[in-house]
């Protein structure tokens, strides 16, 4: 690709590593062959896709809980199949969603500080899907809507208060689906396919507002994912198998606007983008480099920007939301970069000899509140994201507990009704015998919690009698 020297703040922006002892050390991170992430990041926590026996795990560590990690360190564990993907809630710094092979999504609710112990209750179970669930992805906007494509080619948009699916795009790809994104004010999303199609799609009218065949032409993974002033980008592989990116008007899916060949690598290429600077930084599994570009509206479009290397290749990639960055230090993005046994913080910034904010680095952001509830984006309404600025860094607010409404107390399984004060089930005040079944089921999960606990200290007691016997043997 052409160097062009032209005026951007972000010519100079370059990447470090932090020091070890800031690194994630001793994480045995998923072998699972899947083209995902396994790796989310927000100001709080960092969630990392774990190898686990006998189902599926990830590990939720405290940003500041650097150094090495536990064996025993407790982990998110409900899924009986591997997790393939997960997503933090945008709108709430202490909920996630995991999808698994399992064919099953799940809603976890992390405590303020952290895990004490495993976590194997979900708020909410969401099923629908018959195959594994390889994507998942939180709405933008609108609070508790959560999307999950999974390999039965079906996409399907839950309300994740009700725990019900509203919205199941199933009759729309013939083939896998690679990755969904949301645009913007998430009004459509777009997708990639293994049928070699870009799709962009109005999901509330459920129908496919432009697509392209043969976006790149070879026969590997592409991405798709939205910018902030609704083009697409996409990667993808040439019938070469050379590696390449392209950027596309979803007016006009005829031509890209600018197509690049990059390098003969076989990794795929994970794009993140910052809508605030126009930055995509692209990561390709099993490299050990992050390139970036600066999207702009003069020709090239697509300008390169520079390349951070490192000697380790990469396994998975967390990108932090702008508001978990630390303006003092003019970092403009942070990465998470997984290795086979750690995960090491990459942290990009921009060179400014000033103290002072640089406002032009951080123009307001995406913050954590919802525009919309999720009856209102279903209804019909949009909205873009509430921003805030971060001119005095971004403070993490109290996040409300996820609230799960079941709509019929009846149609639910009993498992839903989780012990977990989270969720609130609606009850007539009238009903009595439903106040008296609620006391009976209290008090059966009350003799459950105390029998468990009586079976853990009896293994306790049984590992230490048995150290004994084999100190006396010895």
């Amino acid at each position: 690709m052409r160097r062009v020297v032209r005026q951007s703040k972000f010519r100079h922006v370059f990447g470090q590593a932090v020091k070890n002892d800031q690194c994630y050390d001793d994480i045995r991170v998923s072998r699972v062959t899947w083209d995902s992430s396994f790796c989310a990041v927000n100001p709080r926590f960092v969630a990392i896709i774990v190898e686990a026996s006998g189902g599926g795990a990830f590990l939720v560590l405290p940003l500041h809980k650097t150094g090495r990690i536990d064996k025993s360190y407790p982990t998110v564990c409900g899924h009986t199949g591997p997790v393939l993907d997960i997503d933090w809630c945008p709108h709430n710094d202490q909920v996630i969603a995991s999808g698994s092979e399992d064919c099953t999504v799940m809603v976890w609710q992390i405590p303020e500080n952290g895990l004490t112990l495993s976590l194997t209750e979900p708020v909410v179970i969401l099923e629908g899907h018959s195959k594994r669930v390889g994507i998942v992805a939180w709405h933008p906007t609108a609070r508790n809507v959560l999307l999950s494509a999974g390999c039965d080619n079906a996409i399907i948009i839950w309300n994740v208060g009700t725990g019900e699916a509203l919205i199941n795009l199933d009759d729309m790809h013939a083939d896998m689906i690679y990755n969904v994104s949301w645009n913007r004010d998430g009004s459509l999303i777009c997708t990639a396919s293994k049928d070699k199609k870009v799709r962009v799609i109005d999901p509330r009218k459920q129908e496919i507002v432009a697509e392209k065949e043969k976006a790149h032409e070879g026969a590997r993974p592409m991405r798709a994912i939205f910018l902030a002033d609704g083009n697409v980008f996409t990667t993808g592989f040439s019938r070469m198998s050379e590696r390449q990116l392209a950027l596309w008007n979803p007016k006009n899916m005829q031509e890209p606007i600018a197509l690049h060949e990059m390098d003969t690598s076989n990794g795929v290429l994970l794009p993140f983008y910052d809508p605030d600077t126009s930055i995509i930084y692209l990561c390709g599994k099993g490299d050990s480099s992050i390139r970036y570009f600066e999207i702009t509206d003069e020709s090239p479009y697509v300008h390169y920007l520079n390349t951070f290397s490192s000697k380790e290749p990469q396994r998975g990639m967390g990108h932090m939301p702008k508001r978990g960055l630390d303006v003092n230090k003019c970092e403009i993005a942070r990465f998470f970069k997984l290795h086979e046994r750690k995960c090491e913080p990459i942290i990009m910034t921009v060179p400014r000899k000033s103290d002072l904010f640089q406002d032009d680095l951080y123009p307001d952001t995406a913050g954590p509140e919802a525009a919309l509830e999720a009856e209102e984006w279903f209804e019909g309404k949009n909205a873009d994201p509430v921003l805030i600025s971060l001119k005095h860094g971004y403070i993490p607010g109290k996040n409300r507990d996820l609230k799960v409404v079941k709509k019929n107390i009846l149609d639910s399984k009993p498992s839903a009704n989780k012990k977990c004060d989270l969720i609130s089930v609606p009850k007539k005040t009238a009903d009595t015998a439903s106040v008296q079944n609620e006391a009976k089921l209290d008090e059966i999960l009350k003799e459950i919690k105390s029998i468990k606990d009586t079976i853990c200290n009896q293994d306790e007691r049984i590992s230490k009698l048995e150290q004994q016997m084999a100190k006396i043997a010895a």
